[in-house]
């Protein structure tokens, strides 16, 4: 079985769900820069560098991306504490821009149908995940059709190149302000 890297499957959830709203939103990356500086999540790596990569591989094919990112998710084998990683970056990031589209609660629930870790688990962690763990009828079929339906009804645009000078700006701001 391949290896998988966790952190690298991290900044591919943040990404994917950054993305799947057909939107990257400001705040989305000025979380994903705090993540990476401050608990080093998505390892020693280059973020901007990353996520140009990353914005090129969704722009050439945004429907093959996510696919790809399904099945990886589908077949890695994570432990519970990976899969309890990927279902809070997936949550923060969605909720980073304060907005909660419906197609990003259908994209969480793909990547919650491929995990294994069960709700109890994650509710005793992050009672507020509750209304992103609402109760569908799970099962492989039923899991299908959900990716499917995403993958059929979301067209992702080309997004533009992300400004990380006037991001890192932000957060140096956002850190001299009292609280």
């Amino acid at each position: 079985m391949r290896q998988f890297d966790i952190n690298d499957l991290l900044l591919k959830t943040a990404f994917s769900c950054m993305a799947c709203d057909g939107s990257i939103d400001e705040q989305e990356l000025t979380l994903l820069k705090k993540l990476h500086n401050e608990e080093k999540l998505f390892g020693e790596i280059e973020l901007s560098n990353a996520l140009d990569e990353l914005l090129q591989c969704i722009n050439e094919n945004s429907q093959k991306f996510l696919h790809d990112y399904f099945v990886e998710l589908d077949v890695c084998g994570l432990s519970e504490v990976d899969e309890l990683k990927i279902i809070e970056v997936a949550i923060d990031t969605i909720r980073a821009d304060e907005k909660i589209e419906y197609s990003e609660i259908k994209f969480f629930k793909i990547i919650r149908s491929k995990l294994r870790i069960d709700n109890d688990s994650i509710l005793a962690i992050h009672p507020d995940y509750e209304e992103f763990l609402a109760q569908d009828i799970k099962n492989d079929s039923y899991s299908q059709r959900l990716q499917n339906d995403y993958m059929s009804t979301i067209t992702l645009p080309i997004f533009t190149d992300i400004d990380f000078v006037s991001i890192q700006k932000d957060i140096n701001q956002g850190d001299e302000q009292p609280r």
